[in-house]
């Protein structure tokens, strides 16, 4: 391996990203849970810049850890009866794995099919700029379908975390 500027930003961006996502799954606390988890997106937008591609590395600090971890941190500090959760939910556990396993097995037995051992360039419609993506993006051939399905589960995900919310203020 070859010790240049890029190397040596990969090896601190990774550090950034792995790190960032073993302080998240071994912290107990919540809220420094989201700060790590912070660290970790920024390890990945800093993954963007080595790729060339400086619009999805903004997209990801923006999006990602300027609006959601944000809003994670802001809703965690402002839950109440926050260490009530592993009490309540602790019985669902068998439930979250079984279901959990079903996704999985469902989404390798859907992806793999479809998209099998490719690389990425030899998958028709490979998108090679940022400029392609957005036509991509609106074209009727494109994503759209998959965008519109991304942003029903966003809108699921978030219907679901203030059903979660209001039950347990209740």
């Amino acid at each position: 391996m070859e010790l240049n500027a890029i190397s040596i930003g990969f090896i601190v961006f990774t550090v950034f990203t792995l790190g960032g996502a073993l302080g998240v799954v071994t912290t107990r606390n919540l809220f420094q849970g989201t700060i790590w988890l912070m660290v970790s997106l920024f390890g990945v937008a800093g993954y963007f810049v080595l790729l060339s591609a400086p619009f999805l590395a903004a997209v990801q600090i923006l999006v990602y850890i300027g609006a959601i971890a944000i809003l994670i941190t802001f809703a965690v500090m402002l839950t109440r009866s926050i260490a009530l959760i592993k009490a309540r939910y602790i019985r669902t556990l068998p439930n979250f794995i079984a279901s959990l396993a079903l996704f999985l097995i469902l989404l390798l037995g859907v992806t793999i099919p479809i998209f099998g051992p490719h690389s990425p360039q030899s998958i028709p419609g490979y998108v090679a700029s940022t400029r392609d993506l957005g036509a991509a993006l609106v074209d009727e051939n494109g994503y759209v379908v998959p965008f519109l399905l991304a942003s029903v589960l966003l809108t699921a995900a978030m219907i679901g975390a203030i059903f979660i919310a209001r039950d347990e203020n209740t």
